[in-house]
């Protein structure tokens, strides 16, 4: 397995391996600790079904719950984000967000492989939480230290959602629901697990406020704090190859689809590894 990391950025590409059958103990070790030194794992080059794709996520862990997606028929944690090229909805997760962030263990891991790949388009940037916090002031991390934030899925998945009051028609079935108005606390600065490394956790599509502080002056210090982190320096845009398997850590990451692929198909099938308690 050959491990080259990207020059000043996120991300690193693993090459001289085969996704498609069990891996050795040491291959999941080494691309695990992969993953938690650089935030974003990219393998080119690995034709998978959805039941190899399945296979090779339950050995890095625990499958997470993809709540609110209709899944693939016959795999009930395989989602296709497809987009059809006659499609005029948005592209899905079009918004900087951290996956799931409103669950009470949020996905430690998004997979995601591509199936069909448009000629023009279709990027996804990833922004580093962990150099976003390190950058912040001394006298602002201290501010924000014991702050805890509150998530929610009600804005995109909510019964009044954007999701459910959207023009467009989408081949994606998406599941609005009032569960989506529950939410969940987080530290608004989050602790690695595998690096003890600290990041700022926070997103516009899923933190809705912070506990103890009224409603006008949160909303202006989570604008503040996403506009910071997803600052060009930060981020890394990836451009995707058909059959290529891309693994990031939603609690040191942000991310973002990208479209501008109008009249070509794109199909990604996606899974995710439950988390653990942010802390």
């Amino acid at each position: 397995m050959q491990i080259k990391p990207n020059r000043d950025t996120i991300g690193v590409v693993i090459s001289d391996i085969r996704l498609d059958r069990p891996l050795s103990e040491s291959q999941v070790t080494d691309l695990l600790q992969a993953w938690y030194d650089y935030q974003v794992l990219i393998v080119p080059d690995q034709p998978l079904s959805p039941e190899q794709l399945e296979a090779f996520t339950e050995q890095l862990g625990e499958i997470g719950d993809d709540p609110f997606l209709e899944p693939m028929p016959g795999h009930k944690h395989v989602l296709e984000l497809r987009r059809e090229p006659d499609e005029k909805a948005t592209a899905f997760g079009g918004t900087w967000h951290s996956d799931w962030s409103f669950q009470a263990t949020p996905p430690s891991a998004t997979i995601l492989h591509a199936q069909t790949v448009p000629p023009v388009g279709g990027e996804t940037l990833f922004a580093d939480a962990f150099a976003a916090y390190e950058a912040l002031p001394e006298n602002k991390k201290t501010e924000l230290q014991n702050l805890r934030a509150i998530h929610s899925a009600k804005g995109p998945y909510g019964t009044d959602g954007f999701y459910a009051t959207e023009n467009s028609d989408r081949t994606m079935k998406i599941i609005n629901s009032e569960k989506a108005h529950e939410t969940q606390v987080h530290p608004l600065i989050r602790t690695h697990p595998g690096s003890g490394r600290k990041a700022l956790y926070v997103n516009r599509v899923y933190t809705l406020g912070i506990e103890g502080m009224a409603d006008d002056e949160a909303q202006s210090l989570i604008q503040e704090l996403c506009s910071h982190a997803t600052q060009d320096e930060f981020v890394y845009r990836h451009v995707w190859q058909p059959d290529m398997l891309v693994m990031w850590d939603n609690r040191c990451t942000q991310h973002m689809a990208l479209g501008g692929y109008d009249g070509h198909l794109r199909v990604m099938h996606r899974m995710t590894l439950r988390g653990e308690v942010p802390v």
